[in-house]
């Protein structure tokens, strides 16, 4: 069952957040674990290297798919620089409820197929495979951008939960 979060907005990409609610409980094993939730919502710091994991696209174009769940290192950016002309230029804008992450140079991101997966730094969920320029995936240019796990989507995620 799919629970979004009220409120989304695909023109601003804001509130992209959902829950899915499986039919019975995950048989947990060494391909399937579990993710801890922070315990605040802090904000990963510019520099911070963060983990963030898929079945996306492996390349732009033509886009090819991974047998295998990928994995990749990438490093947070500061809003400030992602918002600026080099990158997405305010279009659209990379607010405080996003995590902008990438590798300077590029090659390192997350692509289509990668949205909803976690983004782990210090192997706590900070946030949410949201988006990234069309065709531009590990381009130095479009960082991919991650709902950020902020004191209302946390507090949402539990009560949605049932604790």
């Amino acid at each position: 069952k799919y629970i979004r979060y009220p409120c989304y907005d695909p023109s601003t990409k804001e509130n992209d957040i959902m829950l899915l609610q499986l039919r019975g409980r995950a048989k947990l094993n060494k391909a399937v674990q579990t993710i801890p939730l922070p315990v605040s919502d802090d904000d990963p710091k510019p520099g911070t290297v963060c983990t963030v994991a898929g079945w996306g696209t492996t390349t732009n174009h033509p886009y090819t798919r991974p047998t295998a769940l990928m994995e990749v290192n990438i490093t947070v950016i500061g809003r400030e620089i992602c918002n600026n002309k080099n990158h997405y230029n305010g279009k659209p804008i990379i607010t405080q409820n996003m995590i902008c992450a990438g590798a300077r140079n590029g090659e390192k991101d997350s692509c289509n197929g990668d949205s909803g997966g976690p983004l782990r730094c210090n192997n706590v969920m900070r946030g949410v495979a949201s988006f990234g320029k069309l065709k531009r995936c590990g381009k130095p240019d479009g960082p991919g951008v991650y709902t950020r796990l902020t004191k209302r989507y946390l507090e949402w995620i539990r009560k949605t939960m049932g604790g």
